[in-house]
């Protein structure tokens, strides 16, 4: 699908449900075209009319006659203009509150890989950008375009039935025109598709560098982030320029020529009453009136070219929308299996998986996870431990084996019956807008205060909360810097507490905290595991102690599995692990 066809596709796609506004908008141009094209004729009568008097041959009654009518057709032309666009913004508004509610509601059904392989920054665009251009377009270019192209038509119409050589006089420069602005706005186009990309790409450098403001303000990397600012800023600017550019010579040379126009329909006039192919008042009317038609001519002209990067914007907004809804959707097995709880295990059997084709990172893994057990995993940076999380959940699916409840291949079972199943506490714990409460009862939000508070409880977070200003009501602030990297981890937790998954996934929820907070979490997380079936990924070894098996995972592949001491007393790879940590601890 070309780039035209699939913004006219998303477009087309918002924009078919409000016909009706549309089409009652485009009657009131229509009506709007008439009374505007009718005016110019009624202008040129009265001045032949005014000629006749001033010659002693008519009366000044015909005159204000003629210039009531035209006065008349204005007024009518202005009323049924305000009318049509009116309907116009209103359903602008509804259409573009659709285009938000479908873009976040897509994002809300993408696969994982996706938010993996695009940045924030380049995502939130999509929202600040392009969605805005699509509403500004459609609040003025759109309006344009319609009411600008009827009075185009129209007045070519009456042009020519009131006098064909005139006519020809206002449109023979249209031609060089249309040819001209072909070229610009083929150039412009690339240049205007390029400008969002390269805002897309800035937005995301400064929400990466805003993200990781703490590491460039302790690293003394200020200078670099601003340099490398100014270099993706310079692509903005040079982008916006040429694009700005190109599409701005449209306007002004379309001036040109209908400035060049008047004088070519005043020669024409002058030379058809000296060859008295008109008398002189009829042929001073027609100059007046046609020099009026040459400017109601050229006017949709110069309005379309104003708006032509307005417009080129859009459709390019709607081109990189549209290819954010031609994405993958999870598959959400609506038809699929369900489970309640874990009654026997979960397991990995003969699992291979890669992020891209060309590189695997699982070799063939195979994992059990008894009911009411807890396994660890544990292994060097890039052994893929976190990867077996993604699978487990089906953030991704696996390339061969498979991942089973109770041996049902979790890709049978419906997405939201499994995820209802599965409890996650992240390595980085991340908390919502809103209160204290709000944020542990986030996955169960009908929770009682009390169950709310037991959960804190439980998960050694209650103590804290108590010393807020206003407790379980105190809100989380923007940036959440009221709360440390521990007390955000054991709100975590006691989300997941009171949310009472069937199985629990713990990813490394100790390993960004310091030695006391470690305790609390590690005292939390015993609570929390505590006869539950549980798959632990750990960094810190002596967390993991107590669990009923440690697997060791290495460049992808199971080396070792067992209980703490059965591996310690193999002084294998894992002995080498444990004592390594234990030096420095």
């Amino acid at each position: 699908m070309s780039d035209k066809q699939k913004s006219l596709t998303y477009l087309t796609k918002y924009l078919k449900n409000y016909k009706k506004p549309i089409l009652i908008s485009i009657a009131f141009y229509l009506i709007a075209t008439i009374a505007q094209v009718i005016a110019p004729s009624l202008l040129g009568q009265a001045v032949t009319d005014l000629s006749a008097f001033v010659k002693g041959q008519g009366s000044l009654g015909v005159f204000y006659q003629a210039l009531a009518w035209m006065a008349g057709f204005y007024a009518f032309n202005s009323v049924a203009t305000y009318i049509a666009w009116m309907m116009m913004t209103r359903f602008n508004a509804n259409a573009n509150n659709d285009m938000r509610k479908g873009l976040f509601g897509k994002l809300q059904r993408m696969t994982f890989r996706y938010f993996d392989t695009h940045q924030d920054g380049q995502i939130l665009s999509l929202f600040n950008s392009d969605l805005d251009n699509i509403f500004n377009a459609l609040n003025n270019a759109f309006f344009e375009i319609i009411s600008q192209s009827l009075l185009f038509v129209g007045t070519i119409i009456v042009m020519f039935v009131i006098n064909w050589k005139l006519a020809l006089s206002v449109v023979a420069t249209t031609p060089l025109i249309l040819l001209l602005s072909w070229i610009i706005i083929k150039k412009a186009r690339v240049y205007l598709d390029n400008q969002q990309d390269r805002v897309g790409e800035l937005n995301a450098y400064i929400n990466e560098q805003l993200n990781g403001e703490n590491v460039i303000i302790t690293q003394g990397l200020r200078d670099q982030s601003v340099a490398g600012f100014k270099k993706e800023n310079a692509k903005v600017r040079e982008a916006m320029f040429k694009g700005q550019f190109y599409s701005g010579i449209l306007n002004p040379l379309v001036t040109g020529f209908s400035l060049l126009n008047f004088a070519i329909v005043i020669a024409t006039g002058a030379y058809m009453i000296m060859t008295k192919q008109v008398s002189k008042a009829a042929g001073l009317g027609l100059i007046v009136t046609f020099t009026e038609y040459s400017w109601t001519y050229f006017q949709p002209l110069t309005q379309v070219t104003s708006i032509y990067s307005m417009l080129q914007l859009a459709l390019t907004g709607a081109r990189r929308l549209e290819t954010v809804e031609e994405q993958e959707e999870e598959n959400t097995v609506p038809d699929g299996k369900t489970i309640s709880g874990v009654n026997d295990a979960v397991r990995l059997e003969d699992v291979h998986f890669g992020y891209t084709p060309d590189k695997e990172i699982l070799h063939g893994v195979s994992i059990e996870v008894p009911k009411g057990q807890s396994v660890a995993v544990v292994g060097p940076t890039g052994s893929g431990k976190t990867t077996i999380m993604n699978l487990i959940n089906r953030f991704y699916d696996v390339n061969s084996g498979a991942v089973t409840f109770d041996g049902t291949d979790v890709r049978d079972l419906k997405l939201e019956n499994l995820r209802s199943n599965v409890g996650i506490v992240l390595q980085d714990s991340v908390l919502f807008s809103g209160t204290v409460a709000d944020n542990i009862r986030y996955g169960k939000p009908d929770a009682t205060m009390d169950e709310v508070i037991a959960a804190a409880k439980e998960a050694q977070l209650h103590d804290f909360v108590m010393t807020l200003p206003e407790q379980y009501d105190t809100p989380i602030e923007n940036g959440q810097a009221n709360f440390s990297t521990g007390q955000k981890q054991l709100l975590s937790i006691a989300r997941t507490i009171l949310v009472d998954p069937a199985f629990l996934i713990l990813d490394e929820a100790t390993s960004n905290v310091d030695t006391v907070t470690e305790e609390k979490i590690q005292k939390a997380m015993d609570n929390v595991i505590a006869g539950r079936t549980s798959f632990v990924i750990a960094h810190r070894l002596k967390t993991i102690l107590n669990s009923d098996k440690i697997v060791v995972l290495k460049d992808g592949q199971v080396i070792e599995e067992g209980p703490h001491a059965d591996l310690i007393k193999k002084r294998g790879f894992y002995y080498k692990l444990y004592t390594s940590q234990m030096a420095f601890e």
